[in-house]
């Protein structure tokens, strides 16, 4: 029996084919597949190449007379004439039988041999990722599909500790250094822009704050982006200012920590860093507590970065309901003041214990931030303050609070403060303004702000039929 095992570099192919002693290479291959195998041999090591009948302590029933080999075309043809004869261990006469198994066996074990190499090159397809030439830059912040899935016991249900518009997140442990990691699986189909938003994730992955959760790197599979994230033992803040479970109640002191860490980790990202970051959405799912319960800032799937003094550009309204800033219906342009705008309804919600948009049963929708001004012209503000704190807070810090969660949630742009700004009246190195006296509602103010523009961008829907044409254009609540 003849057989010719060729692998195609340009097409990546492996073929199998097979033929009787004498008999011309049949057209059609007896095995085919595809298979990449520069990804398994590694430049500049030494390999072997040959072949082996050897059987052990048995008698041999099979032998290789002769064999070619050449990397860079067709082998040579083998002079069969000149092959060495077949060794007898029978007489001259041998049954039909001894004549078929021979070359029959042959045959099954070559096909055996093929079956099993498809299969392993199948397993390996498992692990297959994308990468492009320009992604070697990157390749310190990447990590191997292959680690990400043996972390997480292959994203089994079982680690999935988050949900959100963007994808599922898992917990999970790198063989290699016992690290546990998030991993939060992000579908992105379109090619356009990839190379623009892996050098925006590495240069988020440089960020070190302690307010921040860190971003590891990435892994890009498909039509699938893995992004790695350091894992926050106590979860998301949501969960725990709104959980009927097991988990304790957030006292005053924390909540105030909580709101200090992310005020210096947003005066990070707007001032201290080289570039300008813009969150872009900053809410309390995405604020994520460690094993003390420090808050960090994480999620930054959508964060925008830009130079010093160069004006932000124009993007697509995203983020989540009740946290956007009523200009961006009018300019579209994401700046440090839309984030102060989402970091005051934060402040808000952490202090009340209240989401920016609520339900209530006769089917309308109250707003957060104008429940809290209601109550504040009524002089009733501390009525508003999460009742699971069962009155144990400083009255004067939870007013100082509150009235900067309204003066960073005003809808006009101007009156809000800085993040700088906003750090001093925290710690108390500056007085706090006092707020403008208005008889209107901040809703109303924003509407009239962005008179003329369609009312889905505003950040506080008014009507059932607002809130779903806002949930057709912008990524709901997580």
């Amino acid at each position: 029996m003849q057989v010719w095992v060729d692998y195609n570099g340009t097409a990546k192919q492996i073929t199998v084919a097979m033929a009787p002693l004498k008999m011309a290479k049949p057209s059609k291959p007896l095995l085919s597949s595809t298979y990449d195998l520069s990804t398994v041999f590694v430049a500049d090591e030494p390999y072997m190449v040959g072949f082996s009948s050897a059987t052990g302590s048995f008698n041999s029933r099979h032998y290789v007379l002769g064999w070619s080999f050449a990397m860079d075309g067709p082998a040579p043809a083998i002079d069969i004439d000149k092959l060495p004869k077949l060794p007898r261990f029978a007489p001259k006469h041998k049954p039909k039988m001894v004549e078929i198994i021979p070359p029959l066996a042959t045959a099954t074990f070559i096909v055996a041999l093929g079956t099993v190499s498809v299969l392993l090159i199948r397993r390996r397809m498992r692990y297959t990722e994308l990468r492009e030439d320009w992604e070697v830059e990157f390749g310190p912040h990447r990590f191997s599909y292959k680690d990400l899935f043996r972390a997480t016991d292959g994203f089994k249900s079982m680690n999935l500790v988050g949900v959100g518009g963007f994808g599922r997140v898992y917990k999970g442990v790198l063989q290699s250094s016992k690290l546990e990691i998030a991993v939060k699986r992000v579908s992105h189909d379109s090619k356009q822009g990839m190379k623009e938003f892996i050098a925006e994730v590495v240069s988020i992955g440089r960020l070190q704050h302690r307010n921040l959760v860190q971003l590891l790197g990435y892994c890009r599979r498909k039509g699938e982006l893995l992004l790695v994230y350091e894992y926050m033992a106590n979860g998301s803040l949501d969960k725990h200012l709104y959980s009927e479970g097991d988990k304790r109640v957030l006292d005053w002191d924390q909540r105030l920590q909580i709101i200090k860490g992310i005020a210096s980790g947003l005066l990070y990202l707007h001032e201290e860093w080289e570039k300008v970051i813009v969150h872009r959405d900053i809410k309390t799912s995405n604020v994520l507590l460690d094993s003390e319960m420090n808050s960090r800032l994480g999620d930054f799937g959508l964060a925008r970065l830009y130079d010093r003094g160069a004006d932000p550009l124009t993007t697509h309204v995203v983020g989540t309901i009740g946290y956007l800033a009523p200009e961006l219906g009018r300019s579209s342009k994401a700046t440090p003041l839309t984030d102060i705008f989402a970091f005051g309804i934060f402040i808000l919600e952490v202090t009340c214990g209240r989401r920016p948009i609520m339900q209530v049963p006769e089917g309308e929708q109250h707003v957060l931030v104008d429940w809290v001004l209601e109550h504040w012209h009524k002089g009733s503000i501390t009525e508003i303050v999460d009742t699971k704190l069962h009155g144990n807070y400083n009255v004067d810090e939870v007013c100082l609070v509150l009235k900067l969660g309204l003066l960073c949630s005003h809808p006009l742009s101007n009156a809000r403060p800085n993040i700088r700004q906003v750090m001093k009246y925290l710690t108390g190195d500056m007085a706090m303004p006092e707020l403008v006296p208005t008889h209107h509602s901040f809703h109303t103010l924003a509407l009239m702000q962005n008179q003329g523009f369609d009312s889905y961008v505003m950040s506080y829907p008014s009507s059932t039929a607002s809130m779903s044409a806002m949930s057709n254009n912008l990524s709901a609540q997580r």
